[in-house]
């Protein structure tokens, strides 16, 4: 949740990895380091030609030219005193479906608020305006007041691959001037659907119906909500969203990505949210799926849920960011509910978050939660398969006895949370309640998990592969909570060495490396 009068501590001594095994998914690139970066073999060039200067990159001479009415505008050229680009400038809206492609020489950028389409109400079916951009092409907020907003009825399309993602970034990233430690440099990326969500703004309205809708927190007319848990807001594939979370107004933060009402239609897998000054994904209602997430140094929570959201979660890479005590926590789960209009924290549809396969990293001891995962008012919650590598924080809290009641249909009330195949490393307090639910309750359910335990001692190597320790605990099949799960059979985020899911597509800093294949996330690819 966005953070007001936020302090931010910055300790610069090098404790990035205490404690924690090496930082790097191989011998290559080290924390900080990123990856080496080895040139394409330079052509022969033509008689006459000078040859250009290997990993440099020159400006096109002019932005490109794309289908429809809506034009890029040439702001000249950018640099960051190596390299330079042509820098093309985003209209305020895209009114027309519009393609992005990757030119050489050239980077996009935002001038503010840029809206895709209009929005096109709670109760609409159509599709009015997609946005699809290319592999490989870098979008860079202009002002630090910038978010993209993908309004209710159209959709985006930024599908990049394993060797050439998609960058939403800063200015400063660009420039050369973000450093490890640098975050809430410009908004991020918000996705407004039509799926059903709880908390309307309107307090007489029904949650779950087209009557119940909210508008994006520090913004206004960025609505979402509806009655269309299907609804599909496009895809996001291969995409890192780095140094987000500027604060748009009263104190209220963006997150690196903000899916708001966003239905299960919408595809959404292996995202990278990098440094954001706020929550790495918060999700507020809707029904979508996660797959393949990354979230690196985050100051909030890594992954948030809210306002009636049900959907599941896979694979999962989370890390605090290194040499910096700052960061609340992994998972803040709630469903406050509203009104009493809206029966307050037994608002239907009730929040179900089913999560498996994650491996959690937590550094900070400065974290408001107090705990490593936090679950409160009115949600349920199934953990599966999953590593908390915790030793100096509490790793579990409930709050609120809306969250631990029995099952109770009526109330589409799951029951008790559930942590199943869950190993845990806390430190000498491991859990902790209030509002009605004490520590002695918190670990009567957590124990209640089958195969779950606290007495984890990590053999992670290059900080999130599994070890000898991690191979041989008890792993639960996913499908047996729900069917849109993968099957596996290991605990944690990654299986082994081989299994290199996270590579080329990520990008490395002192948080975490994740091999020679990625490069650095304070620097702008150059080809």
């Amino acid at each position: 949740m966005a953070k007001i009068n936020r302090i931010q501590t910055i300790l610069m001594a090098g404790v990035a990895c205490a404690a924690l095994s090496a930082c790097g998914a191989d011998d290559i690139a080290s924390p900080g380091e990123g990856a080496v970066v080895i040139p394409a073999p330079t052509p022969t060039p033509t008689p006459g030609t000078p040859t250009p200067t290997p990993g440099v990159v020159t400006p096109a001479a002019d932005c490109p030219t794309i289908a429809g009415a809506d034009q890029l505008t040439d702001l000249g050229t950018i640099s960051n005193g190596t390299s330079s680009w042509r820098n093309c400038g985003f209209p305020a809206r895209f009114n027309s479906s519009t393609a992005i492609p990757k030119t050489a020489g050239v980077l996009y950028s935002m001038p503010g608020r840029v809206d895709v389409g209009t929005d096109q109400g709670a109760a609409s079916t159509n599709t009015d305006v997609t946005l699809t951009i290319d592999p490989g092409v870098v979008i860079f907020a202009g002002t630090g007041n910038t978010f993209l907003a993908v309004n209710r009825g159209n959709k985006i399309n930024a599908v990049g691959t394993a060797s050439q993602p998609i960058i939403f970034t800063s200015r400063e990233n660009v420039l050369g001037t973000a450093t490890d430690q640098s975050s809430g440099q410009w908004g991020g990326v918000v996705l407004l659907g039509r799926a059903k969500i709880t908390d309307c703004l309107a307090p007489a309205a029904a949650a779950g119906t087209t009557a119940c809708e909210r508008d994006t927190e520090g913004a206004s007319g960025a609505l979402y909500g509806g009655a269309n848990d299907a609804d599909n807001s496009g895809r996001m594939s291969y995409v890192q969203i780095r140094y987000s979370g500027f604060v748009l107004s009263g104190g209220s933060e963006l997150q690196g990505l903000t899916p708001s009402g966003v239905g299960s239609g919408t595809q959404i897998d292996h995202i990278q949210v990098h440094n954001s000054s706020d929550d790495g994904i918060e999700t507020f209602g809707g029904t979508p799926n996660f797959r393949r997430l990354v979230l690196t140094g985050n100051e909030d929570d890594n992954f948030d849920s809210d306002v009636g959201y049900r959907g599941t979660v896979q694979y999962v890479i989370s890390a605090q960011r290194g040499g910096n005590d700052i960061g609340d926590g992994f998972l803040e789960t709630d469903s406050n509910g509203g009104s009493a209009a809206n029966n307050g924290e037994d608002a239907l549809p009730r929040q179900y978050l089913k999560m498996a396969n994650f491996t959690y990293i937590h550094r900070s001891t400065t974290g408001s939660n107090g705990s490593a995962m936090l679950l409160r008012g009115g949600a349920d919650l199934t953990l599966v398969n999953g590593l908390i590598v915790a030793p100096t924080n509490s790793c579990l809290r409930i709050d609120s006895t809306t969250t631990v009641r029995d099952a109770d249909p009526a109330l589409q009330d799951a029951g008790k949370p559930r942590y199943i195949s869950v190993a845990m490393q806390c430190n000498g307090t491991p859990y902790k309640g209030s509002r009605g639910v004490d520590a002695t309750a918190v670990q009567s359910i957590f124990e209640a998990g089958a195969n779950s335990t606290i007495s984890y001692n990590p053999s992670l190597t290059s900080l999130f592969i599994n070890g000898a320790t991690e191979t041989a605990l008890t792993a639960t099949d996913p499908k047996t909570i729900d069917a849109a799960f993968d099957t596996t059979n290991y605990v944690g985020a990654v299986k082994d060495s081989s299994d290199n899911w996270y590579a080329g597509w990520t990008c490395n800093s002192v948080t975490a490396s994740f091999g020679s294949a990625s490069g650095d996330c304070t620097a702008i690819p150059t080809t």
